[in-house]
Parts: structure tokens; sequence; C-alpha cells
């Protein structure tokens, strides 16, 4: 169970009980889908460890926005299961941004369905052309009528093939670049939608390609006004960034566990692994990074969650510092286990395949270093001009 004392300063009674539940519920529940490691077998679980997480109310507080309950609970998961905090984060990914902007008729619709684990959300953003560029966006979504025509590819789309649900960003303004990106709620049963392939990870989760041939959907089924898509995706990712730090945290918190456990319990030359000097430094570093990465993790979602206007900055430092750390962490938690470190079967090879896509995901690691270099250079531009 992980330790919410280092960060408490952030947290309120409520988090720290939620950390304490999920910790016992997680142990029991999802610890066998831990190492699956069949892509099939993941996307299968998925949708039970979805609904799972449902039933027992974990999923409230992405309704809720609270930031600070979305991170333990990432880091928690995380922890036990790193498929289990993958389909919580997507969870959140999809429903977030109806939870920012949606109607009564679409929360009604969709959101109490995705936090009741009743139906499996989506984000599609990412294209073939349009990675961290969202500008370069080629698929459209043409008005005629009532309705929008919309065609398109999506990849790297996280629950593709299983969500019941896309929140599906496309262009409705050629002419304005970003500022003709407009969000959509697209039900997978809609006529002209396609799975099109799974992608198969070093970690398994559900990961795919999807295509839009002249899907029509309702004018209801935009998500926010024409042309906002774009500040709703950020804003989304915005909240959501610290989060990933947080289940970077998680993971990094098992490797050190497991490192620890085998550093007491392993004999070499005649003495535990642990009196080695070499293995203290390596220990005394992963413990000081790790908790540094916590701190900065949940002073972001406390900002958040206090009605910070922006804190694009925070989340930046969080996220960029927590997956780089976390990835140092695992692989001396790897060197420390020596072979049993890489065997497939060891929660720690697990591990070192599962935290490298964090690095990635929802912003690199360098667009993240770009944001916080912006507003270093813009505050030092400020004071120049005093």
């Amino acid at each position: 169970m992980i330790d919410l004392h280092p960060v408490r300063a952030f947290l309120e009674p409520r988090h720290l009980e939620l950390g304490e539940g999920l910790g016992r519920y997680a142990a029991s529940e999802f610890a066998e889908h831990a190492h699956r490691d069949d892509d099939d077998l993941a996307r299968r679980y998925a949708r039970e460890i979805c609904a799972s997480l449902g039933r027992g109310g974990w999923l409230k507080a992405v309704a809720r926005q609270d930031f600070r309950a979305c991170s333990v609970t990432r880091e928690t998961l995380a922890f036990y299961s790193p498929l289990a905090d993958a389909m919580f984060a997507l969870q959140a990914l999809g429903s977030t941004p109806i939870a920012l902007a949606g109607d009564e008729r679409q929360r009604r619709l969709w959101l109490d369905r995705a936090i009741r684990g009743r139906a499996v959300a989506a984000f599609a953003m990412s294209e073939p052309e349009a990675g961290s560029d969202v500008a370069a966006m080629r698929t459209t979504a043409v008005r005629d009528g009532n309705e929008y025509v919309l065609n398109g590819i999506k990849t790297f789309i996280s629950n593709a093939g299983i969500a019941d649900f896309y929140l599906l960003f496309a262009v409705t303004d050629p002419g304005e670049g970003v500022a003709g990106i407009s969000a959509f709620l697209l039900p997978a049963d809609t006529k002209g939608f396609r799975f099109v392939r799974p992608l198969v990870m070093a970690d398994p989760h559900p990961l795919g390609e999807i295509a839009l041939e002249d899907c029509r959907l309702p004018a209801e089924a935009r998500v926010g006004g024409e042309g906002e898509g774009y500040k709703l995706g950020l804003a989304t990712l915005d909240r959501l960034r610290p989060t990933v730090g947080a289940a970077a945290c998680g993971m990094a918190g098992r490797a050190l566990h497991e490192a620890l456990h085998h550093a007491l319990s392993r004999r070499q030359f005649g003495r535990a692994l642990a009196d080695f000097q070499i293995t203290q430094e390596k220990v005394g570093r992963m413990g000081t990074d790790l908790t540094a990465a916590r701190l900065l993790v949940y002073r972001a979602a406390w900002e958040r969650d206090g009605g910070a206007d922006r804190t694009d900055l925070e989340a930046a430092m969080a996220k960029s510092f927590a997956t780089e750390i976390a990835q140092g962490v695992v692989d001396d938690a790897v060197q420390i286990l020596g072979g049993r470190g890489v065997l497939a079967d060891h929660p720690v090879d697990r591990l070192y395949r599962s935290v490298r896509a964090l690095r990635i995901y929802e912003g690199a690691t360098e667009i993240q270093r770009l944001i916080i270099a912006r507003h270093l250079l813009d505050a030092a531009r400020g004071e120049s001009d005093l």
C-alpha cells in the first residue's frame, strides 16, 4: 500500500481515506491482472476492470474534477496493476471533456455511464501525421444541415476497438488552424465508423487505429462550441497531466518496494545485498527522487483543485520530472534484482515496459520542457521590462 504521509500537506482527510480504501481494493481485485502480457487478454480484462472501477465508485473523482483524488487513485492503481491504472486514466481522459463542456443530455447519456463503468470511453485526437503537432490534424467534420459528416483516420487511440464512445476531435474550419478544431461524441455503433486494427505495445493495453468514412453525427453530438475543440483538449490534458506523473510514482514506488525486499533477502559473498554500499547508494537516490517527484505531482494537483486559473507550468513540471525519474528508479530496480529483474513474469520487468510509455503520451517530455522554458523566459522578459 502506498504511503501518502510524505505528501499529506497537499491532501485532505478524504484523500488519505481514499488511498487506504483503494489500496485494499486494488490488492484484492486487480493483482491477478497485473502481469497480463497477451494483447487479447488485456483487451478482455480491460472491460472487466472498467466495470469494477465503476462498481467500486473509484471513478467518481473524475466527475467531481477532484484531481488530488485522481492522482491518489492513479498512484495506487499503478502500484498494483498498470492495466488498472490505464483503464482509470482512459475513462478520465474520455470523460473530462464532457465534465468540462458537455450539456445536460451528454452528461446523462455518456458521463454518468462512464463513471459507473457501464460505458468504456476513448479520447481520439492523435493521427498518423498529427501527434504533438495538433495543427496537422486532417480528420474533417463538414456541416450538412443539422448534421456533421466526419472522415479521417485516428491512430494510437487507447481503448480503440473496445470503447463504447469516442471523444473525437476533427477540423470544422480548415482555414483557422487549431481554432478550427471541434470536439464530438461519437458512439462506437455509428454507421461508417470502423476499428481498423490493434496496435500491440510492449506492455499490452487496448490501443489501435480507427477510421471514419462519412460518419454522420447530429449537431448535438458536438461538445462545446464549434472551433473550441483544441482549447477543450488542452484543458483536459492540462488537468490530467499531473495524474500521469502520479501513475509514474506508483510504478516507481512498486519498483522500489520490490528492490528493497530483494536487497534484504538476497545474499551474495556471505552478506545481504542491502549491506553493500553500492546498493545503499542506489536505494538512497531512488527514494529521494521518488519523494521529490511525488511532491511536484501533488502540488500541481493541489493548485488545480484550489482553483488556479492556469496550471500548465506546474503540470508540465510534474509530468516531465515524475516520468523521467520513474524510468530511472525502475531501471535501478532491475539492476538491483539482476537476472530476476528481466524475467518476463517478474513485476519489475513488467514495470520496465509499462513506465516507458508515460514519457510520451499526453505530452512528451520534450514538449513539457518547452512549456516550462516559455514560462521561465516570459517571466525573465517581464523582469527586464521593469
